[in-house]
């Protein structure tokens, strides 16, 4: 006689008052049946961690006027940002929790940091206007996060739907970056980068399609050459990081829009 596999008792109070190092998190096994796990995945949680240090490490630097630090700090964040997703599905430890924390960090990392500092720098000067300015960068975040995580599962993931925000936090950043480490002012160009942090905002919430990348096999063979084409682009970009960078980030968030009235040209044409 077989036996019935044990339901899962439902949680009593004192379990819904774990503490913080006894987290439960329910999954499915290779069956089908539900089961709880205590705890989480360490590997991954360290990389969103150090993401999340590194945006705060950026909005710390904005606020004393270290500025090309700041915006540097950026940067780290979204080399860490890529790795924790990559080292997660690499050891097989997704979790929910994992992608809860990712998505608060990346809220820091890509959507205060940046505001904050592009309001620092040049934003300040315009008074009201400035930080309504900077509010919209950091709304817009805020939404694009959200509405990803609503759509994972369901999109194609060869698209993002609306500029990911690390590349939005790219093109604030490496504007200060590259502007500060030549002595300018932010307040001079204060119409400008108000210009690309609102547009980097909108962005993040249009429904404008750019190619995600995740398409990529990087675990196939690849010709010789493309090893050489790496060390080319990394070349390239260490040799004048801030002003390689932006012009990267500014190409991609453009990319979108242009793909966008490449196809309505063709559609009516086709009409």
């Amino acid at each position: 006689m077989n036996e019935r596999p044990e339901e899962p008792k439902p949680a009593s109070d004192a379990e819904s008052l774990l503490p913080v190092d006894e987290h439960v998190e329910e999954g499915h096994d290779a069956e089908g049946r539900k089961v709880r796990h205590r705890g989480i995945y360490l590997l991954p949680n360290l990389f969103t961690t150090a993401n999340l240090f590194a945006g705060f490490y950026a909005i710390i630097n904005a606020m004393n006027g270290n500025f090309y630090v700041a915006a540097a700090a950026v940067f780290v964040a979204m080399v860490l940002d890529s790795l924790d997703g990559r080292v997660a599905r690499l050891t097989n430890t997704q979790s929910a929790f994992g992608a809860e924390y990712d998505s608060l960090s990346d809220m820091v990392a890509f959507g205060v940091a940046p505001a904050l500092l592009a309001f620092e720098w040049a934003l300040g000067s315009m008074g009201k206007v400035g930080w309504m300015v900077a509010f919209i960068y950091v709304a817009g975040a805020a939404l694009r996060l959200a509405r990803f995580n609503t759509q994972v599962g369901t999109a194609d993931k060869r698209f993002f739907i609306g500029l990911a925000s690390p590349a939005a936090a790219g093109v604030v950043a490496g504007t200060v970056w590259a502007f500060s480490d030549f002595g300018i002012q932010g307040s001079n160009m204060s119409i400008v980068v108000a210009l690309l942090v609102a547009g980097a905002g909108m962005l993040m919430v249009s429904n404008i399609k750019y190619h995600s990348f995740k398409d990529l096999d990087l675990k196939g063979r690849v010709p010789f050459v493309a090893i050489l084409v790496v060390v080319l682009v990394f070349a390239v970009v260490f040799s004048d990081p801030p002003r390689i960078l932006l012009l990267i980030f500014l190409a991609y968030a453009a990319s979108g829009p242009v793909q966008y009235l490449l196809q309505l040209r063709r559609r009516k044409k086709a009409e």
